[in-house]
């Protein structure tokens, strides 16, 4: 399911040198060396130094060492979910989770769903939250992952082809940096975002983001918007490295270390529920009014 010179890659990275990989593996080193060789060739990148004292990754090579552990985990991981569906039937909800979507909030109402729907099993599904991964699974849904839970609006709703049930409302918080000036308060005034960058995405994302830009460019000029195109990872460290202020919700209160989510005194929040297929199977449905009547009890 992977290129297996990835396993070969990472024996060599924790080994340090081809010969003691090569020990590990139960192959000769010249095998081990062309194994190497030709994955650093595919990929156009060089991904060690060879050295008198040994190997040391390159930056190249310790970015794909990480991702390499997770591609070969989650494809392990993946097989284990065929086996269990193959002898589970349908009753497994796979529920997509990355930092943006996390399956917190699910996880406190899953005692009341089992309770309402014991032969469902729930299972989590990591995925890298990129703008390509996102528009892929919200289109997909049902194939590789039954449900997300995340914040959404119609506008998302239709430009991703999914459905939506909604379980909360989620007032959008702010979140700085642990060393910003702000993160010593426990809650916000507006005032407080004076003088600041706040960090939204562009306009058109969502009616509820739109709908605070507009009131934050009508009655409260101080404060400086920018624009981005997508949460991810990459968004919250930016966040932290340049000491502005990112709109959140508390559900991502863990998702960067080095940022504290902060309430806001205002009156502006988004729907946060579950993404599922336009065509849910009867086991999805299933789960989704079991999701309701859970928040509802």
């Amino acid at each position: 399911m992977y290129n297996p010179q990835l396993d070969t890659f990472i024996k060599v990275a924790d080994a340090g040198s081809f010969n003691k990989a090569s020990e590990e593996l139960y192959i000769t080193p010249s095998a081990v060396i062309k194994q190497i060789n030709l994955l650093e060739k595919s990929l156009g990148l060089i991904l060690f130094n060879r050295t008198h004292r040994g190997l040391i990754l390159t930056e190249a090579g310790k970015s794909l060492y990480q991702d390499a552990k997770y591609i070969i985990s989650y494809c392990k991981d993946s097989v284990v979910r065929a086996k269990n569906a193959m002898s589970s039937g349908d009753k497994i909800i796979r529920i997509g989770s990355s930092p943006t979507t996390p399956a917190q909030l699910l996880m406190q109402l899953w005692p009341n769903i089992q309770s309402q729907c014991p032969d469902i099993k729930f299972e989590i599904v990591p995925f890298e939250n990129t703008p390509e991964n996102a528009k892929e699974i919200l289109a997909n849904l049902g194939n590789k992952i039954d449900v997300i839970g995340g914040i959404f609006d119609d506008t998302m709703l239709h430009l991703r082809k999914c459905n939506g049930l909604e379980l909360s409302r989620e007032p959008f918080c702010c979140a700085v940096s642990i060393h910003h000036k702000l993160a010593v308060k426990d809650k916000l005034q507006i005032e407080d975002l004076y003088g600041e960058n706040l960090m939204l995405m562009h306009r058109g994302w969502s009616n509820y983001v739109d709908r605070l830009r507009d009131d934050i460019w009508q009655n409260h000029s101080a404060i400086n918007i920018v624009d981005f195109d997508f949460y991810n990872m990459n968004i919250f460290n930016k966040c932290e490295n340049t000491n502005n202020v990112l709109l959140a919700i508390k559900g991502w209160a863990n998702v960067h270390p080095l940022l504290k989510v902060i309430p806001v005194e205002w009156e502006h929040s988004i729907p946060y529920g579950l993404l599922y297929s336009k065509n849910p199977t009867d086991t999805v449905k299933q789960f989704l009014t079991a999701a309701k009547n859970s928040v509802v009890n």
